[in-house]
């Protein structure tokens, strides 16, 4: 039985929509059990098998600063749920809340592993293949050196061998071209690093991919700073949304418009359900040392339930031992040291 906290309160709806998809949730999987966090009121009355309530007192509201839900809102629902974890208590945890307070918290409270610096943020996009491809970071991290990239590459491989149940995951770096030669310093270095580490076994590094590569699936897996990533992120959620705008606006214009409209309905419905981020939704944050799910902000009933699957999967395949059996192979390339050598070889 695997259990998942939940911050009930986060997000843009809060439990308008958290309790729906929790209850559908637990509909769904009868080996799993949520431990619903909240304020008293907005709990009340939520009574499903398999579920139990722990309450908060304080919100995490979306705008807060860091410091305002790290240090002063420390009975938030976020923090309660995290807390779960932590105790052992659960699995994992899950929340549609502030992504920065989220990882603050889920750092303090959790900590991260031996041989990681910084956590990473990690998701899918949907690809030309019909399935998708794991891109990480995705925000956590603006401004990365080449050694986090290694460790991104690292932990994104564990994620996806749980996930896709795929034991050797290929492994591109976001560049602007193929060739080794592009790109700045931290991502030649960070070339060079992964490609050691897929000489040594701990990766599967096939080189430099470009923005493309995303969605047309070359790879299972692109690796690049926070700043990028998110960037990706964005426009990928944007693509469906203009979609669903065209097919409005065509509708609503003259008869003309209306019958083209009508006949590429069919086509480009099929794309907008591809290209839909709800079906992606529920972002991994890799390197702590417990498992915690962001959902977005803006998700409704099915994307947080799709979410709250991603934990409940990653927990019951176990995927912490995964990234510290991954980690623990690849601790020389992660040393310090080897990134000084290879900082002082890389033109």
């Amino acid at each position: 039985m695997i259990t998942i906290a939940v911050d009930c309160m986060g997000g843009d709806h809060g439990p308008r929509v958290t309790l729906s998809a929790c209850r559908n949730f637990l509909r769904r999987q009868q080996e799993a059990r949520l431990i619903l966090v909240g304020l008293p009121q907005s709990l009340h009355g939520f009574s499903e098998p398999r579920s139990s309530l722990v309450m908060a007192s304080e919100v995490v509201l979306m705008d807060d600063p860091i410091e305002v839900a790290l240090r002063h809102k420390k009975d938030s629902s976020m923090r309660v749920a995290v807390r779960q974890v932590k105790d052992g208590c659960a699995d994992a945890a899950v929340s549609a809340g502030n992504t920065g307070a989220l990882m603050a918290i889920s750092r303090y409270l959790l900590k991260t592993i031996d041989g990681i610096d910084r956590p990473a943020i990690a998701a899918q996009l949907p690809n030309a293949l019909g399935g998708a491809t794991t891109v990480l970071d995705l925000g956590a991290n603006v401004d990365c050196g080449a050694q986090h990239l290694l460790q991104f590459a690292v932990l994104g491989s564990a994620l996806v061998s749980v996930l896709s149940d795929n034991a050797n995951p290929t492994v591109g770096l976001l560049n602007i071209g193929e060739e080794v030669i592009k790109g700045g310093d931290t991502i030649k270095q960070a070339g060079e690093l992964l490609r050691r580490a897929s000489a040594a076994g701990d990766l599967n590094f096939l080189g430099n991919v470009e923005g493309n590569d995303i969605f047309n699936g070359t790879v299972d897996i692109v690796v690049c700073d926070g700043f990028v990533g998110n960037v990706a992120l964005k426009t990928t959620e944007g693509v469906a949304s203009m979609i669903g705008g065209f097919l409005r606006a065509e509708f609503s214009r003259t008869p003309l418009t209306r019958v083209a409209a009508m006949l590429a309905y069919p086509v480009l419905s099929a794309f907008k359900r591809r290209v839909d981020h709800r079906r992606y939704n529920g972002a991994a944050l890799l390197g702590l040392r417990g498992l915690v799910f962001k959902s977005h902000g803006s998700a409704d009933e099915m994307a947080f339930e799709r979410a709250l699957e991603r934990a409940y999967d990653a927990a019951r395949n176990q995927l912490l031992d995964r990234v510290h059996a991954r980690i623990a192979h690849a601790a020389p390339l992660l040393a310090p040291q080897a990134v000084r050598d290879v900082e002082s070889i890389t033109p």
